[in-house]
């Protein structure tokens, strides 16, 4: 039987005991345990009993069970080693990771330490004692699970793929298409932020303000900016995969607009709105105070943006395009053209 590559268990030490003591040979202890000789062998000789009374001599599973996760004890190799200890912890203190420590070690040829190592004595109790989680690059006091973060994206279906979306929407032949984000701030200023979104024909902008990240709360916004456009102005829209768009299936059941989705870590899918943050952080920077921004300056920064000559339009501009298309195809729900999306023109 072909070996299997991970420790003994606590019912294969009982099984190895109970044959042992009917004197069976190892090598067929070994395949009823589907391990090889060796294991058992270094399985005995690593965890046999030797007492000068004969009574507590022999192998016992407890007592083996017991040695064995003794001696897989967090960072238990560079607690039995001071000196390799000694090289790890400078290592730290000269900012370097744990596995650039472990690949060091590796090139020089001398005593060798596995980076798995480093992390399990960095958050053993002489780590802690040491508080030598400071001196690790993220410097978290407690590790995270290996294997990473569970993924936070949504999980979209096959159909709300970007990949699903008619061509037309991606050549831009069309109006009513758009696309969504939310523009975030420091942390300091609380939790608000802006829901931007662009119109792909026209690069029509709408900016507003949230004072939280939650779903429903930015799918309000986007109802209430484009419920009163016309059906043909608000035909699809298209996010990244962030929590903050769970619940894009009302935008469908309330004012009849698909929701599409970029595919992991491709936020040039949605090229447009990255291009609109970028520029949006000319006049509304990292640090600016979200939260306490009055609502008219919001607007008068989507109305400039929505004034500004782009050359992708023939250097006219976003409002002069969207509201071109409005007179010639169709009018708001109160009858008017004008764009509801920002205040009417200002001067600057």
């Amino acid at each position: 039987m072909a070996a299997r590559f991970h420790h003994l268990s606590r019912d294969d030490r009982e099984t190895l005991s109970r044959l042992k003591d009917a004197r069976i040979p190892v090598r067929k202890i070994a395949a009823q345990l589907g391990r090889h000789p060796s294991t058992i062998y270094r399985e005995l000789r690593r965890n046999y009993m030797h007492d000068e009374e004969p009574f507590f001599r022999g192998y016992f599973p407890n007592v083996a069970q017991k040695y064995a996760a003794k001696r897989r004890a967090p960072g238990r190799k560079l607690m039995r080693n001071p000196d390799l200890a000694a090289r790890v912890v400078d290592g730290l203190r000269k900012s370097w990771s744990p596995e650039q420590i472990a690949g060091r070690m590796r090139q020089s040829g001398d005593q060798r330490v596995c980076h798995e190592t480093i992390y399990r004595y960095v958050y053993g109790d002489e780590g802690k004692r040491q508080e030598l989680y400071r001196l690790l690059p993220w410097s978290r006091r407690r590790r995270r699970p290996r294997g990473g973060r569970k993924p936070r994206g949504l999980q979209i279906p096959h159909p709300n793929c970007v990949g699903q979306r008619p061509p037309t929407i991606s050549e831009r032949i069309d109006f009513g298409h758009w696309e969504g984000d939310l523009v975030i701030f420091r942390k300091q200023f609380g939790k608000s932020n802006l829901t931007s979104l662009v119109e792909r024909k026209s690069r029509f902008v709408a900016l507003w303000r949230n004072t939280s990240r939650t779903s429903a709360g930015v799918m309000a916004g986007i109802e209430a900016k484009l419920g009163p456009l016309p059906s043909s102005l608000r035909q699809t829209i298209t996010f990244d995969r962030g929590t903050e768009f769970a619940a894009y299936a009302t935008l469908r059941s309330r004012m009849g607009m698909e929701s599409y989705f970029c595919e992991p870590k491709s936020p040039w899918q949605k090229g447009g709105v990255e291009n609109l943050n970028g520029r949006l952080r000319r006049f509304l920077p990292l640090d600016t105070d979200i939260a306490s921004l009055p609502v008219k300056a919001i607007e008068a920064v989507s109305a400039k943006l929505n004034d500004t000559p782009r050359k992708c339009l023939g250097y006219r501009t976003p409002r002069e395009v969207l509201e071109e298309n409005l007179a010639l195809h169709g009018a708001n729900d109160d009858g008017s053209s004008e764009v509801g999306l920002a205040p009417p023109r200002m001067k600057w």
